[in-house]
């Protein structure tokens, strides 16, 4: 049994996503991590850092390996981090000139934010896709009913009778908005950080920049003019956009939760959740784990926060604290788009409140 909400063999039947968790199994790290290796043999070899032979030993290497997880747990817990475990278990059937030429110049730290910046950057784009088709969906909702009256309510109490279109629009904006805010932050959330020992990309020599440049050109990530391994104020930015995302659909769901109430009755659901002792009932699920999902990435991007104090050239404590958050952030925004998604085609108007002057 998991500790995880996310991937428990339960729980994830309400707050689980298949597609995003596929960016966060051990399979997609490890293969991210390869893809850097590679990359980064075959920049060093055409910047004449490696010989170009010892560059395709390394890929034939990289594409044949297939890694011992539980050595790796175990190098990981002696080490803190999985590079050294992953690189010793490479090196077993090289060639000492070939193993030496493996990742030669880097430092765990350019593999392990590389393989999370390709994994958050493949999970962002399934949330953009997500919602656009939300977007998509309150338009049509508009279109059928926008025109229908509802009542307002502010604080909680009746205002007055509005067009049901208000209420589509303060759904839709905050998502337009989002889907532009991971335009404006994906430089910054998913660049290509490499530095080296201690950030400087001295191990790389003179062609270091080059080499930058052409490993992220290869791994289709931003290229970084520096090493931004304890500048982390773009990966604050990326935890932000996922919990706007999970924020937008919460208040969707609130005031969806909310307009359902046998007592205000504005709104109808088809297929609501049932209950053991009320056979009558039709409870609001999707709209209620949406509010706890934006109110769960909220408690998270304090913690991302905290991360922003990266001491000195690296930190292992803040470093660790990003491993945790960050996938567990944008599982959250995954499920939020994936419920918001089957709710909006359950939903319904009801009857007019009244007329619009």
């Amino acid at each position: 049994m998991s500790a995880s909400a996310f991937d428990h063999p339960i729980l994830s039947g309400l707050v689980g996503d298949e597609e995003l968790a596929t960016y966060f199994t051990a399979a997609a790290e490890i293969d991210a991590m390869l893809a850097f290796e590679a990359a980064l043999a075959e920049a060093e070899a055409e910047a004449g850092m490696i010989p170009s032979e010892a560059a395709e030993a390394v890929r034939a290497r990289l594409e044949a390996f297939s890694p011992d997880l539980d050595a790796l747990a175990q190098a990981t817990a002696h080490d803190g981090l999985v590079v050294p475990g992953l690189l010793k278990q490479l090196r077993s059937s090289l060639d000492p000139d070939v193993a030496q030429a493996l990742h030669k110049g880097s430092t765990s730290q350019d593999v392990i934010d590389a393989s999370m910046a390709m994994r958050l950057q493949g999970a962002s784009l399934v949330l953009d896709r997500r919602l656009e088709a939300i977007v998509d969906a309150f338009s049509d909702w508009g279109l059928r009913d926008g025109e229908r009256v509802v009542m307002a309510h502010t604080r909680m109490q009746a205002a007055k009778p509005v067009r049901f279109a208000r209420k589509i629009a303060s759904w839709t904006d905050p998502l337009v908005r989002c889907r532009l805010r991971r335009e404006e932050i994906a430089p910054r959330a998913f660049a290509l950080r490499m530095g080296g020992a201690v950030g400087d990309r001295a191990g790389y020599g003179d062609a270091a920049d080059a080499i930058a440049r052409q490993v992220a050109q290869t791994l289709g990530l931003y290229e970084a003019p520096t090493a931004l391994h304890s500048e982390r104020d773009g990966i604050a930015e990326l935890g932000s956009w996922l919990s706007l995302i999970t924020g937008a659909l919460g208040k969707f769901g609130q005031d969806a939760a909310l307009s359902l109430q046998n007592e205000v009755g504005e709104l109808k659901l088809e297929g609501g959740g049932g209950s053991s002792a009320m056979p009558h009932k039709n409870n609001p699920v999707g709209a209620e784990v949406l509010v706890t999902l934006a109110r769960f990435n909220a408690t998270l991007v304090s913690g991302l926060h905290q991360a922003l104090v990266h001491e000195n050239e690296r930190s292992g404590a803040a470093w660790t604290l990003e491993w945790m958050l960050l996938p567990q952030m944008a599982m959250a925004a995954g499920a939020a788009t994936r419920i918001a998604g089957d709710l909006i085609g359950r939903l319904s108007v009801t009857a007019d409140a009244g007329e619009v002057g």
